[in-house]
């Protein structure tokens, strides 16, 4: 799972993006969802909470959990501590979620290898500034059996 958040001005216009591949790397869910107003850190607990939640629909027990943001990944792995209220609101909402699977590695990326989730963050912001609702989803048991009824933006 690629999980990302973005915020225009922090904090700002939010989105959350995540990109939940099988264990051969074939894409069987992705999220964009505007947020509101955020700070970029919220949008990225966000995503992982949200991209957790999919996961488990999903039916997963082993998850590799990978993120630009630092601050996300050496968090929830107990490295780094949590002092934001808000963020230990989330922090803990997504170690709950983390302990209903059998496993989940955590693992920082750098940026250039979270293309797809970010790009997905901010067609999630586009969408909550256009007011055209505020997410999109898809998911599919294989991409090659998904048919949109019309080519997401």
């Amino acid at each position: 799972m690629h999980c990302d958040g973005a915020a225009r001005g922090n904090p700002g216009p939010a989105g959350i993006g995540v990109e939940i591949t099988d264990e051969d790397g074939e894409v069987v869910a992705e999220i964009a969802e505007g947020i509101g107003v955020a700070t970029n850190n919220v949008a990225e607990y966000t995503a992982a909470i949200r991209g957790l939640e999919r996961a488990q629909d999903l039916g997963a027990t082993d998850v590799l959990l990978r993120s630009d943001s630092r601050l996300l990944i050496e968090q929830l792995a107990g490295r780094w501590k949590v002092k934001n209220p808000t963020l230990q609101r989330l922090h803990h909402e997504a170690r709950t979620l983390i302990k209903g699977f059998d496993q989940v590695q955590l693992e920082h990326v750098r940026r250039e290898r979270n293309i797809e989730a970010d790009a997905l963050a901010n067609r999630g912001v586009d969408e909550w500034l256009a007011g055209e609702g505020s997410s999109w989803e898809r998911s599919a048991p294989s991409p090659r059996l998904w048919e949109p009824e019309e080519e997401p933006r």
